[in-house]
């Protein structure tokens, strides 16, 4: 059994499609699905099992897939002991981060990181909750800034802060009397465009509104945070988004307002492979991030 097969086996996992999958390794889509053949003959039982054109793993897959993770896990983890015996003058760093916290937490704390450590290449993705998980437990990310906990018994974490959803509305004399906070259960009543089910801030704001016997209706769904200001600032409706986030946009063209009885809210936090080896340019980025959520959080 050789790495290279490993690689490609695990590239068909994270793919479910020999064709995309083979695209990814660059190689052509005959000889990865040779080198798979050869894989399974080696360990002596499917690895796929093959339906028309769709494939799914085996038990035997699951099982291999597991302890592949953890071969190359291990491999990047003595990588990284090896890099800092070179101090923080080289290395690599790769951070997965949901979109709604990119701009306000993320950017300062890559600016005082490359000021100090140049060397240190850097790679910030901007990805939904599903993939950064899966980009963890697949090795193809250090770190990723979730919402807490994190799920997967394989993942550990370090709280960063806590932080409020409000309400964003049009600058119209009719939102005026919510200065000082909207019922939850108001949101039922106002014309709402929001993101959609698949972001964890609408299931948030679903399962808020079930508790409270009524469902979240929005009449337009959109999947960018400048969409939806833009929205709101042309008067088409309201939508919900992160205080911290709307602190740090500044807009004047908007109001922005408490949600209460009950307050929304979510937990973010540094999510990270157990046991992983924190090398110093690590540890490093965490204390940035750290430092720049003391600036907007609440106890956590």
């Amino acid at each position: 059994m050789e790495m290279k097969q490993l690689e490609y086996f695990l590239a068909v996992c994270e793919e479910m499609h020999f064709t995309r999958a083979a695209d990814k390794v660059r190689i052509s889509q005959p000889s990865l699905s040779q080198q798979i053949r050869n894989l399974e003959y080696e360990v002596g039982t499917p690895l796929f099992d093959r339906i028309g054109k769709k494939i799914a793993l085996t038990e035997a897959g699951k099982i291999l897939k597991h302890h592949s993770q953890n071969i190359f896990y291990e491999l990047n983890q003595s990588k990284n002991a090896i890099d800092e015996l070179h101090g923080l003058e080289r290395g690599a760093l790769s951070v997965g981060c949901l979109y709604t916290v990119e701009s306000y937490l993320i950017s300062p704390a890559v600016i005082r990181f490359h000021k100090e450590y140049p060397n240190i290449r850097l790679s910030i993705l901007g990805l939904p909750t599903s993939q950064i998980r899966e980009g963890l437990l697949m090795n193809q990310l250090d770190l990723g800034i979730l919402f807490l906990p994190p799920e997967d018994p394989e993942l550990d974490s370090i709280p960063l802060f806590m932080e409020e959803l409000c309400l964003v509305a049009p600058l119209e004399p009719a939102y005026e009397a919510w200065q000082d906070g909207i019922p939850m259960k108001q949101l039922a009543e106002l014309p709402l465009v929001l993101l959609p089910d698949n972001f964890f801030i609408r299931q948030l704001l679903n399962d808020y509104s079930e508790s409270l016997g009524f469902t979240i209706k929005p009449f337009l769904e959109m999947t960018t945070i400048e969409a939806l200001v833009h929205m709101v600032e042309s008067g088409m409706g309201c939508t919900v988004l992160p205080r911290s986030l709307m602190e740090h946009l500044q807009k004047d063209s908007v109001r922005v307002l408490p949600i209460i009885n009950p307050s929304p809210t979510r937990r973010i936090g540094v999510v990270f492979r157990k046991e992983k080896y924190m090398c110093a340019a690590t540890k490093r980025f965490i204390r940035e991030l750290q430092e720049n959520a003391a600036h907007f959080k609440e106890s956590v």
